[in-house]
């Protein structure tokens, strides 16, 4: 179980994190809008990478999650 909850974390911290870069991204170098979480909320760039810098976290704890050693059964 614990292995299922770190990949579905560390999925989300993926799409969390690519929809923080690429908001920034659109927004500081094309003056446009990509992704989804501008129809949202309009943030400011800044914003985007507070976002990204939490999918970062996600996928952190997905992984560290993951690999957690697994208990002693009780016998």
């Amino acid at each position: 179980m614990r292995t299922t909850i770190g990949y579905t974390v560390e999925s989300l911290g993926y799409v969390v994190g690519a929809q923080g870069l690429a908001g920034f991204a659109s927004q500081t170098l094309f003056g446009t809008q990509w992704g989804w979480l501008h129809r949202l909320a309009d943030l400011p760039s800044t914003a985007y990478l507070g976002i990204a810098a939490a999918g970062l976290a996600l996928v952190a704890a997905g992984v560290k999650t993951r690999k957690a050693p697994a208990r002693p059964k009780a016998t």
